[in-house]
């Protein structure tokens, strides 16, 4: 059984108040060429389908598309509502839906209820567990009394791993595949990496970091496989539980994250190999710090001329109409930040300012970016920053 994993399309969502929607057509067509190209049984997309609760029409044309290429290859296709979702829209027609091979999983209140796949080793069992808010878990069981997202995906399990154990044919068992979307700690004790949500909507409703909503990893054991959603960069948290990641880069935060998904092939016993596939992308996303006499000079950096921009001015003044002529030299340039060179009045009033609505990884990035000249961590120095700040997290979680 050949399964393909990706998680957060976020459909519908703006880079800077830039629409994305192009771009990740490009890179939904690239996952349905995949899907065709290595043989794939089934697609699951772990929650975070919509960026909003309210989609427009034109981001349920831009999933229909996406699916009807997919089917196209033959695959079955499993989507999970996340956090972002509206549930009830997303799982509109669902059962018309799951007709024509697209299985919604978006209601809490079926939760032992697998798509069944099978293949020349017999059955293998795809649950698809929607975001579960406790509050809406306590007014749907009355045997539910947990207030954390750990608490319902618990109970969420003890029901999966009940309904698995009620389908076993004597010696035989089926294998199980799960597909959540949460902020998952891992084996050792310690969590990814926050991924910055950073259009600040009201209507999304962001997972926060440490505490309350951070799931231990050993909810989802003795599962074949778990395809996780919600952290937008690629994570391994063991050998069976895995982040995709989400498949388009949707923030400055996630200029060094690889963008890609997981072919996960089971075999009689379980997971046999992971492999990751990498996924175009239609713009990377740059940051220039400098003057801006050194940034619009002839020839400067030829590489940012059709990428999103981000740019910090050192210059002692903020020139006139800054934006505007970084424009015509970058055209994607979407946000602008003025920190000279030679200023020395950083107090905590001015620091706080500066790293308002940054994650920690953003913070750290910036303050090595800054001390070395522009130049940011390296690929050792991250995975560093990573275990410290995971570290941090599982030591919060425990409080």
């Amino acid at each position: 059984m050949r399964l393909l994993h990706t998680s957060d399309w976020h459909i519908g969502r703006t880079f800077h108040g830039h629409t994305t929607d192009e771009h990740l057509r490009e890179v939904l067509h690239a996952i349905a060429s995949a899907v065709a190209e290595h043989s794939v049984d089934a697609v699951i997309v772990a929650g975070d389908i919509f960026d909003s609760s309210t989609p427009k029409a034109d981001a349920f044309t831009l999933l229909a598309d996406a699916l009807v290429a997919i089917r196209a290859a033959g695959p079955q296709v499993i989507l999970t509502s996340g956090n972002h979702d509206g549930p009830a829209r997303l799982a509109h027609n669902a059962a018309f839906a799951q007709a024509g091979g697209v299985h919604i999983k978006a209601d809490h209140t079926n939760l032992a209820s697998p798509v069944t796949l099978t293949d020349e080793h017999g059955e293998v069992l795809v649950y698809g567990i929607p975001y579960l808010h406790p509050e809406f878990m306590r007014s749907a069981y009355e045997g539910f009394t947990g207030s954390t997202h750990q608490d319902a995906l618990a109970f969420a399990m003890d029901r999966i791993r009940a309904d698995a154990r009620a389908r076993e044919d004597g010696d035989h068992a089926p294998r199980c595949v799960v597909a959540a979307h949460c902020f998952a700690a891992s084996a050792a004790g310690t969590a990814p990496p926050e991924t910055k949500e950073d259009t600040g909507r009201a209507e999304e409703r962001d997972i926060t970091r440490g505490g309350l909503n951070l799931v231990d990893v050993g909810v989802f054991d003795g599962v074949d496989y778990v395809a996780l959603g919600h952290i937008h960069s690629r994570q391994t948290l063991s050998d069976t539980v895995r982040y995709s990641g989400a498949p388009l880069r949707f923030s400055f935060g996630e200029r060094s994250s690889a963008k890609g998904m997981w072919l996960v092939d089971l075999g009689a016993q379980g997971v046999e190999e992971t492999t990751w596939l990498e996924l175009p992308t239609p713009r990377e996303a740059v940051r220039l710090e400098g003057t801006l006499a050194e940034l619009t000079a002839p020839g400067a950096h030829p590489d940012a001329a059709d990428a999103w921009v981000e740019v910090i001015l050192t210059d002692d003044q903020l020139p006139r109409d800054a934006m505007r002529t970084l424009q015509e030299h970058y055209p994607h340039a979407v946000t602008l930040a003025h920190r000279p060179a030679n200023r020395h009045d950083a107090g905590p009033q001015q620091y706080a300012q500066r790293v308002e609505g940054k994650s920690d990884a953003e913070v750290l990035e910036e303050f090595l970016a800054y001390v070395r000249n522009g130049a940011g961590p390296t690929d050792a120095e991250q995975e560093l920053i990573n275990e410290a700040l995971n570290a941090i997290d599982a030591r919060e979680a425990t409080r």
